[in-house]
């Protein structure tokens, strides 16, 4: 396989990362059992070609998500962004209770971090969704805490509104938003992304491909693995699907006039929004991973943008999270 092509430099505030990131869900868990080596493997691929922001969380894999990016990125921590989350709870069985932002769980969450990453401290933490029952504020002064310590470099919020963005960053400056954004969720582009432009916070993307759907790679229910999480997610529904499909038959000849794969369109539109959105479309598999950098160099004229916009001006069938995650997601 040839090399991949290096993604170029962007900030997130003040903090320089590669314009495309790895988002590391799929190397332990959510998407199926991806097999350990491979997964290793491709996050060690997406350090040789120049990624340097690696996304993970505290939930993702029950802490093995944490684990296998510690064993990725030993000898070689000094080069790369370490992204992760704390927030959300989940038992024993993996099930989901709920979000937690008190401060003492801030630093415990962190201190769990820490020990299963193998370093002593993290380049950005994610505040994760939105606890209705702690003010954001107690919660960024909390990580603001950590920052002084040196066990936090910067914080960052997810899926935050625009009113808790301003009030974190009053208290502490958050370097970075990550949320959902793609050319089927689009709903932070109303509020979120100019209230990010306005205090200049960058912009983490993540599912950039739709979880798959937007590569082309999930036309039926039948394309995901039994245990696989996007089954209990109503978009990936059967019915969902089957509607959501007229998405990618209009996006796939703008695609091939541009000589581009789906995947590789997708985020080279997310690309275009500007130098402080970085996509982190999350893989296991190397060709993949080859196949998404490429995007970081593709360079979309008008008459691009204006086709792709004709092809997703249709309606997305069903809610991008479960009920009971959704609740979590807007608090």
């Amino acid at each position: 396989m040839p090399a991949s092509p290096r993604p170029p430099v962007r900030l997130l505030r003040d903090l320089p990362v590669s314009a495309q990131g790895l988002g590391c869900l799929p190397t332990t868990a959510f998407y199926g059992c991806p097999e350990p080596a491979r997964a290793l493997a491709t996050i060690r691929t997406a350090m040789d070609s120049g990624v340097t922001l690696l996304d993970t969380a505290d939930v993702q894999g029950m802490g093995a998500g944490e684990e296998l990016l510690g064993r990725a990125v030993a000898g070689r921590r000094d080069e790369v962004v370490i992204a992760s989350k704390f927030g959300m709870v989940r038992s024993a069985d993996g099930t989901f209770q709920g979000l937690c932002h008190e401060p003492s769980y801030v630093r415990a969450a962190c201190e769990r971090s820490l020990r299963r990453l193998g370093v002593d401290h993290i380049d950005l933490y994610f505040q994760h969704w939105t606890d209705p029952t702690v003010p954001v504020e107690e919660t960024a002064g909390a990580v603001a805490e950590l920052v002084r310590e040196g066990k936090v470099r910067h914080y960052g919020l997810s899926e935050p509104s625009a009113d808790r963005l301003r009030r974190a960053d009053a208290v502490h400056p958050v370097t970075a938003v990550q949320s959902e954004w793609s050319l089927w969720s689009r709903e932070i582009e109303a509020e979120v992304v100019p209230a990010c432009r306005e205090l200049g916070v960058g912009i983490v993307a993540y599912a950039p491909l739709g979880r798959g759907f937007l590569a082309g790679s999930v036309r039926t229910t039948d394309d995901l693995a039994a245990e696989d999480f996007r089954r209990g997610q109503p978009r990936f529904s059967a019915d969902a699907l089957a509607h959501n499909r007229t998405l990618l038959d209009r996006l796939r000849p703008v695609a091939d006039g541009l000589g581009l794969t789906l995947s590789q369109l997708a985020l080279a539109w997310l690309h275009h929004h500007g130098p402080d959105v970085v996509p982190i479309p999350g893989t296991s598999n190397a060709a993949h991973l080859a196949e998404n950098l490429a995007a970081s160099s593709v360079q979309l004229d008008e008459d691009a943008l204006t086709a792709i916009a004709e092809a997703v001006d249709v309606p997305v069938h069903g809610e991008r999270y479960a009920p009971a995650l959704l609740a979590m997601v807007r608090g």
